[in-house]
């Protein structure tokens, strides 16, 4: 069973389920003893929206971030890579991020598991035994934020702590990686590992792949949405989730040119 799997068998036996009226007592800052504790030895999993945030204040592109500040576990049962954040190679494993002083340096960039702690969630499609999402909060030994009397609601610290966007893109998302191919058993072969990996993490990759490649020779793409993608890391998001609706799972989220069909055809069945 892989690492993210025993997790979320975990959550599903011990922690309390919570719903969004619920109330949790926290409070987080350079004024606690344990300000950026959280932020050493810690596995944070990523996702596009992530690595599309994060690499903005760094003004690097999407290859480059993704080779510095990630790798990808091996695990042969999981079916989709995912990129972990690297923590650097010092015995404390502090994230690259980090400022004994000031914190996380990328704070309004900072990935989605940083925006939520302590607070988790689980949606349906995740496990069989999930009915509805829930949330649940993590206590960890060391953090002393818990034992603070500020009180939230669980929708207070979302609509705090974590924009709009992240949850739309989220879910985005997860149509993709929870798709119910993957259960019905679909194996995705070399090459379309790439193209997954390239479209949601390594998007620079993916714009040259449009405008560099014979791509728009075969796909009738609005002239709009072509001039929005060009520039907007969004919106190439957002074509890379239908983009690969249509090339892995064979929904039509994508026009084909006439003469383009036939070749399309055999490359997505």
């Amino acid at each position: 069973m892989s690492q993210i799997e025993n997790l979320k068998q975990e959550i599903l036996k011990e922690y309390p389920r919570l719903g969004i009226e619920d109330k949790f007592c926290f409070e987080c800052g350079p004024h606690l003893e344990c300000f950026n504790v959280c932020c050493s030895d810690v596995n944070i999993f990523l996702t596009p929206y992530d690595v599309l945030q994060m690499r903005k204040p760094l003004n690097i592109d999407s290859t480059s971030f993704l080779a510095e500040y990630t790798i990808v576990p091996f695990d042969k049962q999981q079916k989709l890579p995912v990129p972990l954040m690297k923590m650097r190679d010092t015995e404390s494993k502090e994230c690259h991020f980090v400022d004994p002083e000031k914190g996380c340096t990328i704070y309004q960039h900072r990935p989605w598991p940083c925006r939520m702690y302590p607070l988790g969630s689980a949606s349906p499609g995740e496990t069989e035994v999930i009915s509805k999402p829930f949330y649940f909060l993590m206590k960890e030994e060391h953090c002393k934020g818990h034992n603070r009397p500020k009180e939230w609601k669980i929708k207070e610290w979302l609509d705090d702590q974590v924009p709009e966007a992240y949850t739309e893109f989220g879910e985005l998302f997860k149509r993709i990686a929870l798709h119910p191919a993957f259960s019905q058993g679909k194996d995705l072969a070399p090459q379309q590992i790439d193209m997954y990996w390239m479209a949601l993490y390594d998007i620079d990759r993916f714009r040259r792949f449009i405008f560099e490649s014979t791509f728009l020779q075969r796909f009738d793409v609005d002239q709009d949405r072509l001039d929005s993608i060009k520039t907007d890391d969004e919106e190439l998001l957002l074509f890379g989730f239908d983009w690969l609706r249509f090339s892995l799972f064979g929904e039509k989220r994508m026009k084909v040119k006439p003469d383009a069909e036939k070749w399309v055809k055999g490359k997505t069945t």
